[in-house]
């Protein structure tokens, strides 16, 4: 029997997620109940289809339910978990209001896939750029053990929602064809992203972190387990339409080489290692080295992709390193999906 999924929702996540769920062939009835603030319809992951509005009604009798809706005290979530649970339905929160709850599992499935258990009814799904960053350094720490992380972050439009790439698109020509002041929707992002990079994504906290930089530290603690583990994050916004890219330099008990890090990376899942240091590619320049970038998600798009990995030459201890992945998926609906997967596979969600 088919498993009965509702998405709530229908943003840049809400849409991908529809699209995964298609892509993987989740064995869910199809099309998904979809809704909304509003009904109308929409054309979602190449088809038209109808969008409710969210009421109580949506959640009967339903198995699954994927919020992909808008955060905090009027969100998705905070909103409908306790209607969703009531009707007995599993809930995994692509939001951030439930990630650090003492009851709630923050899971990524290629990392702590243990942390969900037969008795969980809500799983929270973590920031884009945690997922990446966890992925990437997980099989390092269950190796060498991982003591501090510092993270420099280069974060795509698409990030904020849907405004985020259409304030985008709209400055370009302004900037190519103006020298003077580029309008902005200060309520997307605080200055003119077009040509500029922003150190400043979310509200300013603790000791002057933005919120952004602050769910690296926190979320990244509870995903591995490791409370005390020191992470420091600065997160810019840069002007790309999809793809975060993340400087990472790592500081691990044992001392590992940049040869280790490549052959365990390479070993492991949701990975994908572009990290050609031989200088002896195809292309003529002898110089040329192989690397992730952020149009490289267009084909890697469920991938993490590592490269640039070195020794960091002022830490005994320390490797550098290089993450890319495309944030819509693999940093949020994708994760999702995986995690509902997950559940199918442990006969916790029953098909």
């Amino acid at each position: 029997m088919a498993i009965k999924v509702a998405v709530i929702g229908v943003g840049l996540v809400g849409e991908t997620i529809v699209s995964c769920l298609k892509e993987r062939n989740f064995p869910c009835e199809w099309p998904p109940r979809i809704a909304a603030t509003r009904e109308r319809p929409e054309l979602i992951a190449g088809e038209q289809m109808h969008v409710e509005e969210t009421t109580a009604e949506v959640f009967k009798n339903i198995d699954l339910v994927l919020f992909a809706g808008k955060e905090g005290g009027s969100g998705a979530s905070v909103t409908w978990r306790e209607v969703a649970e009531k009707e007995g339905a599993i809930c995994i929160d692509n939001g951030r209001d439930f990630r650090l709850s003492d009851d709630v599992p923050l899971v990524v499935p290629e990392v702590n896939p243990q942390a969900i258990t037969h008795s969980t009814r809500f799983i929270a799904s973590p920031n884009c750029s945690t997922i990446q960053l966890v992925v990437a350094l997980y099989p390092i720490h269950k190796q060498a053990r991982i003591k501090r992380i510092k993270i420099a972050g280069y974060q795509s439009t698409s990030g904020w929602g849907v405004k985020g790439p259409e304030e985008l698109r709209k400055q370009v020509p302004i900037a190519l064809n103006s020298l003077g002041s580029i309008p902005f929707d200060p309520s997307v992002f605080p200055q003119p992203i077009a040509f500029n990079c922003i150190p400043h994504i979310e509200p300013f906290m603790e000791d002057d972190y933005t919120r952004e930089e602050l769910k690296l530290v926190y979320e990244t603690r509870k995903i591995l387990d490791e409370q005390e583990l020191m992470v420091s994050a600065t997160c810019v916004r840069i002007p790309v339409f999809v793809g975060h890219g993340q400087a990472i330099w790592i500081e691990t008990e044992r001392r590992i080489s940049p040869d280790e890090v490549r052959n365990l990376l390479q070993q492991s899942p949701g990975i994908t290692l572009l990290d050609d240091v031989s200088g002896n590619s195809q292309q003529e320049d002898k110089n040329a080295r192989s690397y992730p970038t952020t149009l490289d998600v267009n084909r890697y798009r469920d991938q993490v992709l590592v490269g640039r990995i070195r020794k960091d030459t002022s830490n005994e201890n320390g490797i550098v390193l290089w993450c890319v992945a495309d944030n819509l998926r693999k940093g949020a609906a994708l994760n999702v999906v995986q995690i509902a997967e997950e559940l199918v596979k442990r006969g916790i969600l029953k098909v």
